[in-house]
């Protein structure tokens, strides 16, 4: 078994139903605090979980500075941040509708070709 970057602590074998969905055991599930959402990243040989934490931190940052640098403040600065902030909450809800749609073969994915096209 290869370890990344922490040593395992405990080691438990889970099913993956034929929607490819896994159930967290209940002990790591309140162990590492997951929430309703969860951070899902690939590495060379491996699927990564992990409790999603302040998921939005870095958009909120970007939004307020991009916002601040047009002069913004007071009232005017809060309606516009909530606006953008809902447009990127739509953006990202319409990627994983999308990504769904992609994964149960109700949509064809695009290829790099598709995007870049032929070199």
């Amino acid at each position: 078994m290869r370890v990344l970057e922490n040593s395992v602590i405990e080691r438990k074998i889970i099913n993956v139903t034929g929607k490819r969905q896994v159930t967290i055991p209940m002990k790591f599930y309140e162990k590492l605090g997951f929430g309703k959402e969860v951070e899902c990243f690939l590495t060379e040989d491996s699927i990564v979980l992990r409790p999603l934490t302040n998921s939005d931190d870095s958009f909120t940052m970007e939004i307020l500075k991009d916002l601040v640098s047009q002069g913004l403040s007071g009232d005017e600065l809060l309606t516009k941040f909530a606006e953008q902030r809902g447009n990127i909450k739509k953006a990202v809800g319409m990627l994983i509708d999308e990504a769904d749609e992609i994964a149960s073969g109700k949509r064809e994915s695009v290829t790099t070709k598709d995007i870049f096209g032929e070199e």
